[in-house]
């Protein structure tokens, strides 16, 4: 799917101090300042962090860039904004499952119903064979917290082996998860949704991509990682409901290890 381009600024933005000093370029601070954005994920921008993130994964407005699985589209109101005119943000959707298929739906709705705005979003749907179009097409590939899904339905090495192909020769993959204890048991299927960083490694590594650099944007040790219902105790899910509430909106966001890859080449 291709929409026609159109301009999303009205009017200039102006960043605010706290995000002029982090140095990003001026066309990033003005899409993670615009008050287009949602509330609700600008509210979480403290936990994010999302100026500091895409430069550590090292973000330019020329790029070709794939993010996987967006989910409600926090990343999107940032990517799309910044890329329209130079660039290329794509969304990767997933099908297969009923909850795949209401996911990409409800994305898709949501680029329809503010057109201006995501005018030049690229869509690419991908199933549990991890395919995301074209070898060899992208600069940047991104995945917030997917892994843990992925490591839970059983589709992770497809789906490395999938982003390794689309990927363009010395391309990054920039990935973030929820970070499980360094000495805990190692848990595969990640069902608490907690990853080990060094077993996230060692699968992206194994599909061929060269460990570039970790960040410690994500970091939050008041998480401690032992929740009944595991990481979706915490906000933005609170799947406890008012159940200690107020502990888990204290703690915050999860505690996550970030890093970048890049592709051979």
């Amino acid at each position: 799917m291709q929409l026609t381009r159109r301009t999303l600024f009205a009017a200039p933005l102006i960043a605010s101090p706290a995000l002029a000093a982090e140095g990003a370029d001026t066309a990033l601070l003005a899409a993670v300042a615009s008050p287009l954005r949602s509330p609700a994920f600008r509210a979480r921008d403290r936990y994010r962090h999302p100026v500091a993130l895409l430069r550590f994964f090292g973000l330019t407005p020329r790029q070709s860039v794939l993010e996987i699985e967006p989910g409600a589209g926090y990343w999107t109101e940032i990517l799309a904004p910044y890329l329209a005119a130079k660039g290329q943000y794509t969304a990767a959707l997933p099908v297969g499952t009923a909850f795949a298929k209401r996911e990409a739906q409800a994305f898709l709705d949501r680029l329809h119903s503010n057109e201006s705005v995501y005018d030049d979003v690229a869509v690419t749907l991908f199933g549990p064979d991890g395919k995301l179009g074209a070898p060899g097409r992208f600069d940047l590939i991104l995945s917030f917290r997917n892994l843990h899904d992925w490591l839970e339905d059983g589709s992770a090495t497809a789906m490395l082996a999938g982003i390794y192909a689309a990927l363009k020769p010395g391309g990054i993959f920039g990935i973030e998860d929820h970070r499980a204890p360094a000495g805990a048991p190692l848990d595969m299927k990640a069902k608490d949704g907690y990853v080990r960083q060094d077993y996230a490694r060692q699968l992206i590594e194994a599909a061929g991509l060269n460990f570039v650099a970790s960040s410690e944007i994500g970091d939050n040790p008041l998480d401690t990682k032992n929740y009944p219902d595991g990481v979706w105790d915490l906000p933005p899910v609170l799947r406890q409901g008012e159940v200690n509430r107020g502990k888990y909106l204290a703690i915050g966001e999860s505690d996550r290890w970030t890093m970048k890859f890049s592709k051979p080449g």
